[in-house]
């Protein structure tokens, strides 16, 4: 098969196309035939050297999200068949011809949906499901600040706070990505470039979804209403922080609640997966084409065809250094996608 390797630890210079044995399925296993990939900030780590893949998946093929056909089966596997048009997340190895996964952990693609929008779906929407329902436990009405909110964590974690009847608010350095998000479900936009997104809000929020990290624990504590709950999914600006005034937390009873994909075990993520399936899964449908946002009168009601995958471009994988550094410019909105 053809695979991305790492060559050494580096720019996206170190990036190859190389020729590798094909993968075989174990027990419980299928091996996928990929035919797109999302690109996420973790592979540009990866490459770095900075995080490496967990114990059990390719040290030097990254990707951690798939979508393709099954293509040849392990002993015992009773829940899909050759030709099965699957999704899913994995430690590592995507970005290759052909991966292995657990049977457990693979979802139907959605009907009729092309391979480079199901590629999108996995790691951005599974990891927005988990951050906002089960780790940040938040309620219809309740207020939700999502930083960077036009990445692709941020573009599904909009569309599932809205489903759930959420005020939707998120920040952007780019007041242009902000005014892309509206139709999604962003009801406040504020543009952190030039004023912090302390200062500009003006009420409280009961739930935020940080990717920020250190540089921004103090704002959002002091943004967060009382029992409020920080999830913080990484630290885009730095995993330090260098000053911090614990007793807000005590005062308002707030909850830091950390949460990652790539280190959970196979019970953990498998069980993520079927109640994926069972509870976001229905919800994607055809594409519309759109500019209004996607609820009806008061609180939109869950229903088929309202979440969609945002996919702002696609490489070719032999393209795949160009795509790191689209992604290292943080360019556009929404997902990057690699395609065989």
């Amino acid at each position: 098969m053809r695979a991305i390797v790492h060559t050494a630890a580096g720019g996206p210079e170190v990036l190859a196309l190389r020729e590798l044995p094909d993968p075989v399925p174990g027990a419980g296993q299928l091996r996928i035939r990929v035919h797109a990939a999302g690109l996420n900030r973790a592979d540009l780590l990866q490459r770095k050297g900075s995080y490496p893949a967990p114990p059990g998946w390719p040290a030097d093929i990254p990707g951690m999200e798939y979508a393709g056909a099954v293509d040849l089966l392990g002993a015992g596997v009773s829940r899909w068949k050759p030709g099965d048009r699957v999704m899913g997340l994995v430690g590592g190895g995507a970005h290759a011809e052909y991966v292995v996964v657990s049977e457990a952990e693979a979802l139907p693609v959605p009907s009729g949906m092309p391979w480079a929008d199901a590629a999108a779906i996995p790691e951005a929407f599974l990891t927005a499901h988990d951050a906002l329902t089960t780790r940040g436990r938040l309620q219809r009405g309740e207020r939700v600040l999502i930083h960077a909110a036009g990445s692709g964590v941020g573009t599904a974690a909009i569309q599932l706070a809205r489903e759930t009847g959420a005020r939707v608010l998120g920040t952007s350095r780019t007041a242009g990505k902000l005014a892309q998000l509206g139709f999604l479900g962003l009801e406040v936009g504020i543009a952190t470039a030039d004023r912090s997104f302390r200062e500009q809000l003006t009420e409280p929020v009961d739930v935020i979804l940080d990717v920020l990290g250190g540089p921004a624990f103090q704002d959002n504590l002091a943004v967060l209403a009382p029992r409020g709950r920080l999830v913080m999914l990484g630290f885009l600006q730095g995993p330090l922080v260098r000053e911090a005034n614990l007793d807000v937390i005590l005062r308002k009873r707030l909850e830091i609640i950390g949460s990652v994909m790539r280190t959970r075990g196979a019970q953990e993520r498998a069980d993520l997966v079927t109640e994926f399936r069972a509870r976001i899964l229905p919800l994607f449908g055809p594409h519309v084409a759109t500019e209004e946002p996607l609820r009806s009168a008061g609180h939109p009601a869950w229903r088929p065809g309202s979440l969609r995958p945002v996919v702002h471009a696609v490489f070719p994988m032999a393209d795949i250094a160009v795509a790191h550094g689209a992604m290292e410019r943080n360019v556009g909105v929404g997902k990057l996608v690699l395609v065989w």
